[in-house]
Formats: structure tokens, C-alpha cells, sequence
């Protein structure tokens, strides 16, 4: 990598994370793919020669448990995924310049290549390990076959992650009473020799990484509590016979570790593109590997310098693995480190998190045939928030966004500049821009610039949204309709102007929104492809002709929203109700009993631990709904010496407008989180599902410390 301003003169490669080839796409895994190619056209969009690369990834444990459940071979029912993904990403407008699998030839010679280098290195050393076995059948267990305990944070985990709490990677064994998912049969472990790569030598070169690395603040700041602590070498094979075998002579009864040929797979991908159109036209060696000198060990400061550019774009659940793993395994092998890692949020449903197993959930194929166009979700779920914040996604949010910011900015203003400019001037008025708009369009184009170098993908898609509402701004205020007779000089001068800020808005918008963004394009009247065009073309003349053009958004109906709202809840209400773990009846009166109430944990703190929590009597002065969180509420909190703001889900649990004046306890000494945008300092402290706000009997003063 460089630290020189984008666009650089080397050649840049842009990753998401592999879909796991082991159930259908949704939109909590299209946030990343989308912002992963907004991300990537952007880059184009300013100069940056760039290939976006992906693939299935094919292996790992839950494929072959799913695949012995259907009774079918695990790359039968892989490959059937990987199909369905590639029929699935172009009709959603994510166009990977080469989309392969982690199964194929190319990134199995890949990772026997990095592994055989690690071996020639002295990187992989053979230990002894506990393996899980089912207590009663005496079957091994590989790591997802078994569930238990974090011994980090007490939540349930898989054998090698704690995946609903900490995220934390799990060696073999460290798991608390462990089971077999499968039977339910209690799993003991067992000492069995397996591969381990040498991460512990890693440590300061990590520590450079990682703050050097550029990206978003999460995936830049998260993984410093692994990189300054005690880095545990890594076991990289698993006794299974579904995977990419273990390259050593020695051992030929075991498989890699998933982690380990699956973002092999982004240099695997690179090379079959550079392949397919010459290492002329892209040369995947420029950008991946280093040269000869710049083996494990080396640590100059300026070994990167002439490699080229790589961005990862993942969820915030496999930081660990890009930020730490990864690169080390890329310099242990002579290959290059990323730029830049971007970490996005989590989609929520309703202010409900997503839940495939409870079908809660809005899947790609649904919104598809539903009849939607692909650029509305890629402009929902890529603005709806910053890319590190949570979304909560609704339909209803939906239809109002689209509605709103589609239909009635965007696309208002450019249906009637382009309608009234073909109507009296058969296209573009014979005049110049004018100073005023030039300026807006230059103001915008050095935005869209600021949001590529700083990765902010959110800014990428407002620029358009923005330059729109200039341009409403700009035609009511100067009435062209009725300046038509009476000065017609300057009602020329205010259409070139509009038909140049609609030319503009297509090439801003293509990154985002590349379907509509090509119908403007046509509509204008420019000819070719607008991703092809540089983003000096916003100040390119129009066409001189063009014709009367069509609405560019229809209007979200409500008939259409209600009928997607129904089918969602009722499809949730199924599962609920088919497993037996869903909410209390509504005749419920919500006594004790009723209640399922979570058993009292077993680990204690001391005094000294509970004297650092400093908990405040507070009260609400000010409360108000957060634009775009269903569930949320941003709170003016009075707690004595100072008032604070905080970040509450109350929305749906209470009457917002009441809050004020209400007393509450506040955690003062909370970590801040930004949520929606909006800076929380403090945690309200409420009780069970129904938010019952925490409070004191008497009237002890503002600011008063609970103890």
C-alpha cells in the first residue's frame, strides 16, 4: 500500500466479505456488498484504476452439517448457493469484475502457495490440541459442531467464536460445557496433533499495521486489545474431509481452516480477472505480492510504497480476522497488506435485530420480486446511517425515503428542468453556465473527492440527494415559467442551469444508484455509458437535443407497503409460534409468573468493581424521535453538574412527548457510541422488555451518585 492521496498512480483492488455458500442472500449481507461496490465505482469515478473481487466461500463446518441433513455432498450444496449468488448480485446492480469460489483450482494453488511459504518460513509449528468428541457416539467434532460458553464474556458461542457476544476467535477447548449441536450430547475434548501458524511473531509488525492501516474507526481501533496483548498462534486445520487440504507432506488427514483459504480467495479472484484480461489491461502481482526482499521479518517503514492499493469492506463481526490474521498471513507469505479496512454496521428489522433462523428477515429475493428497483435499496441501506452505525430497516422507512428524497428531490427536480428545456428549447438553452451553479457543481465534485480519500460511503450517496436540493432551491426561486415572455434571456440562463445540475447529478449518483444514474444519462441526452465517464463530465456542456424524458422514481404506494408489513409479520408470527420461543400471548397480564425470566448468573463481581460504576439520578428535560430509528429516542438528561445527551430505545415503549420531567438513573460512566449519527454519553437504566425506566422513591437531588 501507499499513503499517498487517492487516486494513486497504482492499481487498487476492492473486497468484500465471501457470502457463505449455505443459505440465501439478505439484506443484512447486502449492506456490505453494496457499500463494497458504491465503494468501487467511487474509486473509478476519480481516477483510481480498480477491480472489485469476490466468490463464495465454500467450506467450513456448517456446509457439511447442512449438506448430511439434505442427504447431498457439501460442494453439491455449495455450488447450488454459489449459482443462485451469481444469478442474484447483477440483478441487484453489484457488478464484481470477477466473482469465483474458495473451491476452485486457482485458490486452491493459492493456498497451498501461502501455506507452503509459511512451512519454508518456519511459521507453522505441530501441537497437541483438545478435540471435541461426542461423549456417546465418539465422533469428532469439528468447531461448529459444538456450542457451549465464552470464557470471555459468559454468552453462547460456537467452538470457534464467540459469535452472539464478545466476537472473540475461540481456540480449540477454550469453550465452557460444550455440546454437540448435532445430538445434544455433552463433548469432551481430546489431545490430537494439529498445525498451528505462528501469529505470536507477528506482534510488532501488527502494532505498525494497525496504526497505519486506514479505514473506518471500528475496524482501525477494535482489534487493539488482541494486537497489544498476548497473540496466541493460531491452529489452521481441522480434522474434516470437506475443505482444501493441508499442503505438508507429514499430514495428509487433514483440511485448512476455513479463515484460512477463504480471503486467500481475494487474491484468487484478482489473478483469475487479471487472467481473463491480460496482466496488461490489470496486473494482479501489482497490487498483491511484494517484491523478493520484503519477506517475514523485514520491518521498514517504507516497505509498501510501490504496492498497490487494497480496500476490504466487511461486517463488524470479522474485523479480527482482516486486522489481525489476515495481514499477517499476507506478510508471513511476501504479499501485500490492505490500505484499508471499512467495517460496516448491523441491519435491524423493525427495531428488531435480524433473525434468519426466526425468518426475520427481508430476503433479496423477496424485495426483487416484490418489483422494486435494485438502486432504492442500494440508496436506503448505503445513506441510511454512517457505515459503522447500525440500520434499523423498515418498509415503511423505506417507502418514505424513497418518496421523499428519490421521487421528491431527485427526481422532481430533474423531470422538470429536462421536461421544460425540451418543451421550449428542444433540449439545452444556447447560453453558459452560470457562475452560481457552476460553483455548486465544483462544491459537489470536491465532496464526492473528500468522501472516496475518507471512505465515507454514506457521503458518497448524499452528494447527488444534495446537488438536487440545490436545484429545487434554485428553479423556485427564479420561476423560469414566468420569466419565459418577459425576460426570456434569463429563463434561458436558469434552464442551462437546471439541465446542468441534472447532467451532474447522473455522474454523482452512478456509484450509488448506476441504473438510474444511466436512465438520467439517457434522458439528458449524453450518449455511451456514464460509468465510463470522468467526474470532471458534471461540467461537461449538455447536449445541444434531447427529448421530452420520463419520470426517473414512482412513488412506493401504500397499498404495496402495507401488503410487504403483513407478509413480514406473519411470517415471523410462524416461526415464533413453530418453536416455541416467541413473545407471551397478548392476554398476558404481565405478572411475575407470566414472565420468562432469565436465571441469575452465577459469576460475581466485587465491591471494589461495582464502586466504579458511577450512576447518577438524572432528569429528562428535552426528548425527541431519531430520524430513521424506529426504536430510539435522543434525551436531554439533567444529572446535576451537567447535562447530558444520551441515546435511549424508547420510542415504541413509550408516549416520547410525556418523558420530560420524568426522573431516571443514569450509567455516567459509560463508553460514548454514536448511533444514527447521534453522539450517546450515558445509559438509561430501565427494567425488562417494557423499558420500565429506573427512578428513586424520594426526591434525592439531581446529580445524587446511587450506590
Amino acid at each position: 500500500m501507499s499513503h499517498e492521496q487517492l487516486p494513486t498512480d497504482q492499481p487498487a483492488v476492492v473486497t468484500v466479505g465471501l457470502p457463505y455458500a449455505n443459505g440465501d442472500l439478505h439484506i443484512g449481507h447486502l449492506l456490505g456488498y453494496f457499500s463494497g461496490d458504491v465503494y468501487a465505482r467511487g474509486l473509478r469515478r476519480i481516477g483510481q484504476q480498480t477491480a472489485f473481487v469476490c466468490g463464495s466461500d465454500m467450506h467450513g463446518t456448517p456446509i457439511a452439517v447442512n449438506a448430511a441433513e439434505q442427504g447431498r455432498e457439501p460442494e453439491e450444496l455449495a455450488l447450488s448457493y454459489h449459482e443462485q449468488f451469481e444469478e442474484r448480485f447483477p440483478r441487484l446492480n453489484v457488478e464484481f469484475d470477477n466473482y469465483g469460489h474458495t473451491h476452485d483450482e486457482t485458490n486452491t494453488e493459492m493456498t497451498h502457495e501461502f501455506v507452503e511459504t509459511w512451512i519454508d518460513e518456519g511459521l507453522v509449528h505441530e501441537r497437541e490440541i483438545e478435540v471435541a468428541f461426542d461423549t456417546e457416539t465418539g465422533d469428532p467434532l469439528p468447531d461448529r459442531f459444538v456450542e457451549g460458553t465464552c470464557p470471555y464474556c459468559g454468552e453462547k458461542a460456537r467452538g470457534d467464536e464467540c459469535d452472539e457476544g464478545c466476537q472473540r476467535h475461540l481456540e480449540p477447548g477454550e469453550i465452557e460445557d460444550p455440546v454437540s449441536v448435532t445430538t445434544g450430547n455433552p463433548a469432551e475434548y481430546r489431545e490430537q496433533p494439529h498445525k498451528f501458524f505462528r501469529l505470536s511473531e507477528f506482534q510488532e509488525y501488527l502494532q505498525g499495521f494497525i496504526d497505519r492501516v486506514e479505514g473506518s474507526e471500528r475496524a482501525r481501533n477494535q482489534p487493539r486489545e488482541w494486537i497489544e496483548g498476548t497473540l496466541e498462534d493460531i491452529c489452521i486445520t481441522r480434522d474434516m474431509d470437506w475443505g482444501v487440504e493441508y499442503p505438508g507432506e507429514d499430514r495428509d488427514d487433514l483440511v485448512l481452516y476455513v479463515w484460512v483459504d477463504a480471503p486467500i480467495e481475494y487474491v484468487s479472484s484478482t489473478k483469475q480477472y487479471s487472467d481473463r484480461v491480460g496482466r496488461e489491461a490489470f496486473d494482479w502481482e501489482a497490487v498483491w505480492k511484494l517484491d523478493g526482499e520484503r519477506r517475514f521479518g523485514a520491518w521498514d517503514d517504507d516497505w509498501g510504497e510501490t504496492s498497490g492499493e487494497i480496500v476490504h469492506v466487511i461486517g463488524t463481526d470479522i474485523i479480527q480476522h482482516h486486522c489481525v490474521y489476515w495481514p499477517a498471513m499476507l506478510r508471513a507469505a511476501g504479499f501485500n497488506e490492505p490500505r484499508a479496512v471499512i467495517a460496516t454496521g448491523f441491519v435491524g428489522i423493525d427495531g428488531k435485530s435480524l433473525s434468519t433462523s426466526r425468518n426475520r428477515a427481508v430476503w433479496a429475493k423477496e424485495y426483487l420480486d416484490a418489483g422494486f428497483h435494485p438502486d432504492l435499496l442500494r440508496y436506503y441501506l448505503t445513506t441510511g446511517s454512517d457505515v459503522e452505525s447500525d440500520i434499523d430497516f423498515s418498509w415503511d422507512r423505506f417507502a418514505e425515503r424513497v418518496n421523499g428524497e428519490l421521487v421528491g428531490t431527485l427526481g422532481n427536480f430533474c423531470y422538470r428542468s429536462l421536461l421544460f428545456a425540451a418543451r421550449n428549447y428542444g433540449g439545452t438553452p444556447d447560453t453558459e453556465t452560470s457562475d452560481e451553479i457552476r460553483a455548486h457543481i465544483e462544491d459537489a465534485v470536491e465532496r464526492f473527492e473528500t468522501a472516496v480519500r475518507e471512505y465515507d460511503i454514506r457521503a458518497l450517496g448524499e452528494v447527488a440527494i444534495d446537488l438536487a436540493a440545490v436545484g429545487n432551491e434554485y428553479i423556485q426561486r427564479n420561476e423560469p415559467w414566468n420569466l419565459v415572455d418577459d425576460d426570456p434571456d434569463r429563463a434561458a440562463q436558469v434552464i442551462r442551469d437546471c439541465v446542468q445540475l441534472t447532467r451532474a447529478c447522473a455522474v454523482l449518483m452512478q456509484p450509488v444508484m448506476p441504473g438510474k444514474a444511466q436512465h438520467l444519462w439517457e434522458h439528458v441526452g449524453a450518449s455511451g455509458d456514464v460509468s465510463d465517464v470522468e467526474l470532471s463530465a458534471a461540467l461537461d456542456a449538455p447536449a445541444a437535443e434531447f427529448g421530452e424524458p420520463g419520470e426517473l422514481f414512482e412513488q412506493v404506494d401504500e397499498e404495496t407497503i402495507a401488503e410487504l408489513n403483513a407478509q413480514l409479520r406473519e411470517r415471523v408470527a410462524d416461526t415464533d409460534d413453530g418453536d416455541g420461543d416467541g413473545t407471551a400471548d397478548d392476554d398476558s397480564d404481565g405478572s411475575d409468573e407470566e414472565v420468562d425470566l432469565e436465571p441469575v448468573t452465577t459469576d460475581r463481581i466485587g465491591f471494589e468493581e461495582f464502586q466504579e460504576l458511577d450512576m447518577r439520578v438524572g432528569e429528562i428535560r428535552e426528548a425527541e424521535p431519531i430520524e430513521g430509528a424506529d426504536e430510539l429516542v435522543r434525551l436531554e438528561v439533567d444529572i446535576g453538574v451537567e447535562t447530558r445527551q444520551v441515546v435511549a430505545g424508547l420510542r415504541q415503549l413509550h408516549d416520547v412527548a410525556s418523558l420530560p420531567g420524568t426522573r431516571v438513573v443514569l450509567l455516567a460512566n459509560m463508553e460514548t457510541a454514536e448511533l444514527f449519527g447521534v453522539e450517546s454519553n450515558g445509559m438509561v437504566l430501565a427494567a425488562g422488555d417494557e423499558a420500565d425506566l429506573l427512578t428513586t422513591q424520594g426526591d434525592a437531588p439531581l446529580g445524587s451518585t446511587v450506590r
